[in-house]
């Protein structure tokens, strides 16, 4: 019997903040949506542009660095496969293809392309009044008994 290929590489916007749960037996696994947009040429030939969205889930460590880093706005690059699920709902069938990430890398930084972000804020290293500056003074060489510690 061949094999088949099945292998999905995706780059696009998160379309909402990643969702991240644990089953019951303690796995976490975080659920997000990639907005992906194209540009074709219609029966006109004119130039119009095109979004799909694509539900995205990724398991265990990988969907925890997806929840705590990414949010929505954010660019990423997907790397996984396709996976069909059916479940019944109601009383009526319901079936869905999603990505199952093996890889994902975060393509902004910290907070280009965000929308919101709820990480905390690293403080920049600004210069205080009371920060004591030290000048050089010329060509004495400096005496490290005067340094207190």
């Amino acid at each position: 019997m061949a094999r088949s290929v099945n292998q999905v590489i995706l780059m696009g916007n998160l379309t909402r903040d990643p969702e991240l749960r644990q089953t019951p037996s303690g796995q976490s696994v975080c659920s997000f949506s990639l907005a992906l947009n194209r540009s074709y040429r219609d029966a006109n030939d004119e130039w119009q542009e095109a979004t799909d969205f694509i539900d995205i889930v990724a398991w265990g460590a990988l969907g925890e660095r997806v929840s705590q880093y990414l949010n929505k706005g954010r660019r990423c690059l997907v790397q996984g496969r396709l996976q069909s699920r059916n479940w019944e709902q109601e009383g009526h069938k319901r079936s869905k293809v999603e990505v199952l990430a093996n890889d994902v890398t975060f393509l902004d930084g910290r907070n280009d392309g965000a929308v919101e972000s709820d990480e905390p804020k690293v403080p920049s290293k600004k210069k205080a009044d009371k920060d004591v500056v030290i000048e050089d003074v010329g060509d004495e060489p400096i005496n490290l008994d005067d340094i207190p510690f």
